[in-house]
C-alpha cells in the first residue's frame, strides 16, 4: 500500500505543471455557475489525455464524470468545483478545488494501473455552479453518485481545517403588495409595501437577540419601489437564513416567517414568502476525516480546531455518501469571498497547496481501496451521523 501511495504522489508531481497551468487558466477566465464551459473544457482535456474515461455534459451542461479501473467496488468519487463569482472572480478559490481534485484522480489512477489486483475505481466528477446553484443537489437527483461509496474534496481558506461547521442554508423570497399613490398628493390612498420590507428587515435585525449564536440570518432588498414620489406597490427582500442543522433550520425558518406575516399585516400589504435553493449542512464522516488527516502526516497541514463556516451543496452529498469536506491553507489571512482572496487563489504557494491536498485525497483513497476493513467502519460510521443528524 505504501508503494502505491508512493506511486500515486509521484504521477501527481509529473503532471503538476499542467494542473497549474489549468488551474490558473480558470483562475484567469471566470465563469458563474451553469456557464463554467471553458473550464469544463480544461478539465475534460486533461482528465481525458491521462487516460480517465470522460462522460462530458453528464446529465447537466457543465457538469462531467471522469471515471478509472474496474468495476468492482469500492468506488471513490472526487468532487471538483470550478464556478466563480459574480465581479469578484474565484475569491473562493474553486480554480483549486478543481486543481486538487483532478491531481488526486491522477495519483489514484496511476496506484490502481500499478497494482497486480483488482482494488476498485475512482470517478472524478464536475460538479457546477456551487456558488448558489446547488449544482451537486441537481446531479445528486439525477443519479450521479449512485454508485460511489465514498466521496471527497478539498477546499482552499486562510487556514488548515480537518473540518469546519457548515450550516443548513435555506433561501426565503419575500414580496409585499401594497397600492401605488402619488406620495405627496394623496398618500393617504397608498399601501407602502416598501415600509413592509423595512420593518421586516427591521425586525429581522431585532430577532437576532433570541436567536442562537451559531444561527446567521442575512437578507437584501432587491425591490424598494420605483420613485420617490410613487408610494410603492410592490417591495422584495432576498434572505439566506443557517443553523447548524436541517431541525435547527425549521425553527428558525418558522420565526422568520411570523415577523415577514406580522410586518404585512401592520402595513395592510399582501405578502408572498417563496422557497429558494438550499442546502444541508456537511457530516465530515469521522473515520474517512482520521485517514485522511493520517495521510498528510508527511504533507506540511497544521490543522486548526474546528470554526463555523458557510454552507455548501457537499452537504447534501454527505448525507447520501460518507464525505469529508477539509481545508488547506493558501497562504493569506484573507476571508474568502474577498478581492484579497481573489489573488491568492493564483499564487505559487496556493498552487504548491492544492498539490499537496490533491496528494492526500489521493493518498486517502488508496487506503481505502486497499485495507477492506475500513469502508465497513466508515460507513457504520455514516449510518450513525445520519440518524442522529435526521433525529435532532
Amino acid at each position: 500500500m505504501e508503494d502505491l501511495k508512493r506511486l500515486a504522489c509521484e504521477a501527481i508531481d509529473r503532471q503538476a505543471s499542467r494542473l497549474r497551468d489549468v488551474s490558473s487558466e480558470i483562475w484567469m477566465n471566470p465563469e458563474l455557475g451553469f456557464e463554467e464551459h471553458r473550464a469544463h473544457s480544461l478539465l475534460t482535456d486533461l482528465l481525458g489525455d491521462a487516460g480517465f474515461q470522460v462522460d462530458k455534459k453528464f446529465t447537466l451542461e457543465t457538469a462531467f464524470r471522469a471515471k478509472s479501473g474496474t468495476t468492482k467496488r469500492p468506488n471513490v468519487a472526487i468532487m471538483c468545483e470550478y464556478d466563480a463569482l459574480p465581479n469578484i472572480g474565484h475569491a473562493c478559490g474553486h480554480n483549486l478545488i478543481a486543481e486538487a481534485g483532478c491531481a488526486a484522480g491522477i495519483g489514484v489512477k496511476a496506484a490502481l494501473e500499478s497494482s497486480d489486483q483488482s482494488l476498485g475505481c475512482v470517478t472524478v466528477f464536475g460538479t457546477p455552479a456551487e456558488e448558489g446553484g446547488n449544482g451537486k443537489v441537481k446531479m445528486l437527483s439525477n443519479g450521479c453518485f449512485k454508485d460511489a461509496d465514498i466521496a471527497m474534496m478539498a477546499h482552499p481558506l486562510n487556514a488548515d481545517y480537518l473540518n469546519r461547521y457548515s450550516l443548513a442554508l435555506l433561501e426565503l423570497d419575500v414580496t409585499y403588495k401594497g397600492k401605488a399613490s402619488h406620495a405627496a398628493a394623496f398618500p393617504w390612498e397608498g399601501i407602502n409595501a416598501l415600509d413592509a420590507a423595512v420593518m421586516a428587515y427591521t425586525n429581522m435585525s431585532m430577532m437576532r437577540q433570541q436567536m442562537k449564536p451559531t444561527w446567521r440570518v442575512h437578507g437584501i432588498v432587491t425591490n424598494g419601489g420605483i420613485k420617490p414620489n410613487i408610494i410603492p406597490e410592490e417591495s422584495q427582500l432576498q434572505y439566506y437564513i443557517r443553523a447548524p442543522t436541517e431541525g435547527e433550520l425549521k425553527t428558525l425558518k418558522c420565526m422568520s416567517e411570523k415577523i415577514f406575516h406580522s410586518a404585512a399585516k401592520a402595513t395592510g400589504c399582501s405578502v408572498e414568502i417563496v422557497e429558494g435553493e438550499g442546502c444541508s449542512n456537511v457530516l465530515v464522516n469521522s473515520v474517512l476525516a482520521d485517514a485522511y488527516c493520517k495521510n498528510c502526516a508527511s504533507l506540511k497541514f497544521d490543522f486548526k480546531p474546528p470554526v463555523a463556516g458557510g454552507s455548501t451543496d457537499m452537504g447534501n452529498i454527505s448525507y447520501a455518501i460518507p464525505s469529508i469536506h477539509p481545508y488547506f491553507n493558501v497562504g493569506t489571512s484573507a476571508s474568502i469571498h474577498s478581492q484579497e482572496f481573489t489573488a491568492a487563489a493564483n499564487t505559487d504557494y496556493a498552487h504548491e497547496r492544492a498539490i499537496s491536498a490533491g496528494k492526500a485525497m489521493a493518498m486517502t483513497a488508496i487506503e481505502i481501496l486497499c485495507v477492506p476493513e475500513l469502508l465497513p467502519s466508515i460507513r457504520t460510521s455514516f449510518d450513525t451521523q445520519v440518524a442522529t443528524a435526521i433525529s435532532s
